[in-house]
This record gives C-alpha cells, sequence and structure tokens, in this order.
C-alpha cells in the first residue's frame, strides 16, 4: 500500500481528495499545523525548517498547504499569504530533498493567478508569468520547490483554477447573494474565469501521481473557461434565480481593494494543454455540467 504525505488537508481541495486516494488504497499521512494526533499526523511549522526524517519513506507528497488568499489584502495578510506558500515549499522540499528515502513525486499547488490579467489572450503553461502581486506569489512558490526537482524528484505545480466545490471555496461564498436573487456580473462582465469541478481536480492529481511524462508548471482547469458575465448567468439559471444586481468595478473595490483586481475583475484564460496532452479526461468539461452537478 503506498504511503501518501499531504498537507492543507481541511480546505475544499483536502476534503475531497483524501477520501478519495484512501478508496484508491492509499495510506495517508497529514501533514498539520499544531500537535500531531496519531501515527497519522506528522506536526509542522510552514515558517521553520522541517526535519528530512520526518518525511522520509513516502511514495508521494501533495502539498496544497497556503493561506487562504480571499478578503482584503492588508500589508500584513500579504505577507501572511506569501510566506505561508514560499516559506512553506521551501522547507517541505528542502527536507524531501534531503531525506535517505525521497517520493517519486511532489505534487506542489500553485495558482492560475501566476498569469495576472491577460485580456482575451489564451494562457498556456509556456506563457509568462503576468504583473502583480499574485504572479509574484505564484512565481516565488514554483521556485521554491525547485529544490526538489534539483535532487531528482519529479515535481508538478498545479496551477489551479476557480474551484467549484460545494464546501467552501469562491463558489460556496457567491450562493447567498444568487440564492437570494441579489446576483450578477463583476465590473464589465467580460473578464474570462478560468475553472475547475473539484472532482476533476481529485482525477487530475491522482492522474498526475501515476504519470510519470508530467513534470514543471500543470494548468488544472476545464478545458472550456467562460466570461464572468456567462458564468454568472448560469449560476442564476442553475439556481432558478434572476441576475440582476451587477456589481460594478468600483464596489468590487471599495469592498476588496486590491484583491477586487487581481481575483475578481482579473481575466485569466487558461487551457489545460499538458493535462489533455498527457491523457486525462475531463468529467465536467462544460460549466452547466458542473454546476448541475454541484447544485443540483
Amino acid at each position: 500500500m503506498e504511503r501518501v504525505l499531504v498537507s492543507g488537508v481541511s480546505g475544499p481541495i483536502g476534503a475531497a481528495l483524501l477520501p478519495y486516494l484512501e478508496s484508491q488504497g492509499a495510506r495517508i499521512v497529514r501533514l498539520v499545523r499544531g500537535a500531531a494526533r496519531g501515527t497519522d499526523q506528522i506536526s509542522w511549522d510552514p515558517l521553520q525548517p522541517l526535519p528530512p526524517e520526518a518525511v522520509s519513506g513516502f511514495e508521494a507528497v501533495i502539498h496544497l498547504a497556503g493561506e487562504s488568499v480571499v478578503g482584503r489584502w492588508t500589508e500584513t495578510r500579504k505577507r501572511s499569504i506569501r510566506e505561508s506558500r514560499v516559506q512553506g515549499t521551501t522547507h517541505l522540499a528542502a527536507a524531501l530533498a534531503q531525506t535517505q528515502s525521497p517520493p517519486r513525486v511532489l505534487i506542489c499547488a500553485s495558482a492560475i493567478g501566476f498569469y495576472g490579467n491577460r485580456g482575451d489572450e489564451l494562457l498556456t503553461e509556456s506563457s509568462p508569468a503576468g504583473q502583480g502581486f499574485l504572479p509574484e506569489v505564484s512565481g516565488a512558490w514554483e521556485a521554491a520547490s525547485r529544490v526538489a526537482a534539483d535532487a531528482g524528484i519529479r515535481t508538478v505545480n498545479l496551477r489551479i483554477g476557480l474551484v467549484l466545490s460545494p464546501k467552501g471555496g469562491a463558489l460556496e461564498k457567491m450562493l447567498t447573494p444568487f440564492q437570494l436573487g441579489l446576483g450578477g456580473r463583476l465590473g464589465s462582465g467580460q473578464q474570462w474565469w478560468s475553472w475547475i469541478h473539484v472532482d476533476d481536480i481529485v482525477g487530475a492529481v491522482h492522474h498526475a501521481v501515476h504519470t510519470e511524462s508530467l513534470a514543471g508548471p500543470v494548468n488544472l482547469v476545464a478545458p472550456n473557461p467562460v466570461r464572468n458575465a456567462e458564468f454568472t448567468k448560469m449560476l442564476a439559471s442553475v439556481l432558478g434565480r434572476p441576475a440582476l444586481f451587477p456589481v460594478p468595478a468600483f464596489a468590487a473595490r471599495l469592498a476588496f481593494g486590491e484583491m477586487a483586481d487581481e481575483l475578481l475583475l482579473s481575466s485569466e484564460r487558461v487551457q489545460p494543454v499538458k493535462l489533455e496532452a498527457s491523457g486525462y479526461a475531463f468529467r465536467f468539461a462544460e460549466l452547466r455540467a458542473a454546476l448541475e452537478d454541484l447544485l443540483g
């Protein structure tokens, strides 16, 4: 039975991923902040070095940990977002590189925020980084994993899009206003949103663990991104509600500051080129089917 080490297990991705991996026969050990409880947990502080012997003997390591980017970005919050990702990955990758029994593969979360606001440009894994806080953080986050790759560990940086999950994440936060009939497009509504159903994240992570040809950045988005106006119209339709209350860009900026420009109003039209080329078949390639599955 393969042993798999997973960090960031409390988020919507971890909540869906762990039961699936266990159903496939994996023995999961969780990397947790605070005291470890039992043999299936290892305690760590992402801001402190990790002893190599603590992470020895795993077949695969799946690193999802990082402070949420949703909310107003104060300077303190931005530092926490950056350090939780860059420092945590630096320390985990360094420990894996030094351990006597390294894993076959390190799957490390990243984000399509790497590309920044790019309008209608089609973005693939070979597209350069954009400008702004999220591209800077995502670039540093991916660079922090390179020590593991340099040590011969196959390292995959999953650039994750807008996660559609019934538990946590962006969709859950959008549901209340839309269920009340108070939803609508954000800003112009012309910005591209690259989304992915949480079941396809689980499927793609499992695929990446077992697909030797995958390494480096891999876009984890459905193959059919939509403009925000279409996303919000379809969400309202699936819920059987109108979408009559657009949120002007200035109101989004007033509520969320810098986060509004980089997350809500930003346009990222991303294609999962490497994932599809490696043979992964999406369960939910179309937005309506994904939303109906989650909310129907």
